[in-house]
């Protein structure tokens, strides 16, 4: 069945932030805290693993600072943070609007960037089992427990992202398929690597890094492999 994963991935995320919103108040603060840093920690490492794998640093490099600038240009968190408070004004007016659009934004950039979500997308379009999204759904739905003791309902809404985010991407997946180069993917997913481990370095409070800015940029890199890496051999 096309777009299986993707459903199984979206209940994923519902159930286990609704575990975690009904444990919320009865796991200590002192444990949420350690929790959320450990998933930072090994978020940094996956995505450190990602970015080792490039050929050439210089195309993570450059489609992240001019995605960076596109992002900031289009205002891209701005308007994710202005979409989270308008989902918080329409269905949880009594929520904090810190932590609901915290949650919001920071679970929906972690469950909707990395290799697995594109790779995953690809295998969802084909109609064969979707291991891969059965994989990234598993651990997606951990982290919506943690995330939802923390965040609170901001977390559920992710589950929307995960589902038009995905969903849209199986919908095209085999044309996807056919746009990317060996190349093009592993730069691709060095790129989503930095992403990923600035959402890392955003959950342990090192840095606030304007993730959504850092968007574009999955764009941008396999774009600038397609122009230097395959046509012009200047970089390599």
């Amino acid at each position: 069945m096309v777009g299986l994963g993707t459903l199984i991935n979206t209940a994923t995320v519902l159930i286990g932030g609704m575990v975690g919103i009904a444990m919320g108040d009865k796991i200590p603060d002192r444990i949420r805290i350690i929790v959320v840093q450990v998933i930072g920690m090994v978020t940094i490492g996956l995505g450190l693993n990602d970015l080792l794998k490039t050929h050439n640093m210089v195309f993570p490099l450059l489609g992240m600072v001019f995605g960076a600038v596109i992002g900031e240009l289009l205002r891209i968190e701005d308007r994710l943070e202005g979409i989270g408070e308008v989902i918080r004004k329409r269905f949880a007016k009594r929520q904090d609007p810190g932590p609901f659009i915290s949650g919001f934004v920071t679970a929906t950039l972690l469950f909707c960037i990395g290799p697995l979500t594109i790779l995953g997308a690809i295998q969802d379009a084909s109609g064969a089992t979707p291991q891969l999204y059965i994989i990234k759904g598993t651990l997606d739905g951990f982290m919506s427990v943690i995330f939802g003791a923390i965040h609170g309902v901001g977390v559920l809404f992710s589950a929307v992202s995960v589902f038009v985010v995905q969903g849209t991407l199986t919908l095209f997946g085999t044309q996807l398929d056919s746009l990317l180069n060996d190349r093009m993917r592993i730069e691709l997913f060095a790129t989503g690597g930095l992403a990923v481990m600035a959402i890392g370095l955003n959950l342990l409070d090192i840095k606030k890094i304007r993730l959504g800015s850092l968007l574009p940029g999955l764009i941008v890199t396999p774009i600038l492999v397609q122009l230097f890496a395959d046509n012009t051999g200047l970089l390599r």
